[in-house]
This record gives structure tokens, sequence and C-alpha cells, in this order.
């Protein structure tokens, strides 16, 4: 994947729904481009599909996890990369002992660890460390 590709998934990230045409305007390329980098995308099985987001009581299965990142190296390289990953649901600059905080949901364990895989797989990450969300507690 290339900062286009990555962009092209943050771009779909932000709004699935978007038209070939709102895209490509985007990422300043043509129609065609945007059509192609997707159908590539598609095909190696970086998009596996395409959904709706919903808010967190409406999917009580979905395992969510916190992964702290330590990053070596150009951190914006880094954040471009971990935006294109279709796992994490936000990411976070923080201080103290992690560079960046990723915010994952996926559907299973599975899931987790494939996401984690390709994280740990980024060039630019030193260290990283993932806790699963259990429960919430509310004041």
């Amino acid at each position: 994947m290339d900062a286009l590709d990555q962009q092209l998934i943050a771009e779909l990230r932000h709004n699935a729904r978007a038209s070939i045409a709102e895209l490509a305007a985007r990422l300043k390329v043509s129609r065609g481009t945007v059509t192609n980098r997707i159908a590539k995308l598609e095909r190696d099985g970086m998009i596996v599909g395409y959904t709706v987001k919903l808010r967190p009581e409406a999917t009580p299965d979905e395992i969510h996890a916190w992964t702290g990142i330590a990053v070596e190296g150009n951190q914006q390289l880094v954040i471009r990369a971990l935006l294109g990953e279709p796992g994490i649901a936000a990411l976070h600059d923080t201080n103290g002992r992690w560079d960046l905080l990723a915010d994952l949901r996926v559907g299973n364990l599975q899931e987790l660890a494939a996401a984690l895989e390709r994280i740990r797989r980024i060039k630019g990450i030193s260290a990283t460390e993932t806790s699963i969300h259990l429960q919430s507690y509310r004041g």
C-alpha cells in the first residue's frame, strides 16, 4: 500500500458511501484511478467489506481494544499507515509511555489478531501493547 491507498482508505472509513467522483476530487486523482485502486484493495483483501457505523451500545459483541504504539522515526508516515488500517476506529496522539493510542474495533479475536499483526509490520513502529475493553463503569 502506498500513500494514495492509505488516503483512499481513510476517506472510505470516513464515508464508505462517498461516490467515486467525490473520492477522486478529494484525492486529486482521476475517477479511473480511484476505481482501480478500490478494486485492487478489495482483490488484495485489504478492503474486506463496507459497513455502517453504529453507536457502541448497538454492537455489544464487537471486540473493542486499545493499542499503545511506540514510534521510531517519522511519526507522520506511521500515522498515515495506521489510518489505512481497517481495524482502527480512531487514532490519538498521546504523551507518556506511548506515542499513539489506537482505538480498535473488530468482530472477533481472529480479526483482532490479524489487525495487530498488520500494525506491528508497519515500518517505524518499535513496540505495541494492547488491552481489551472488558466493561465500562459510569459514575
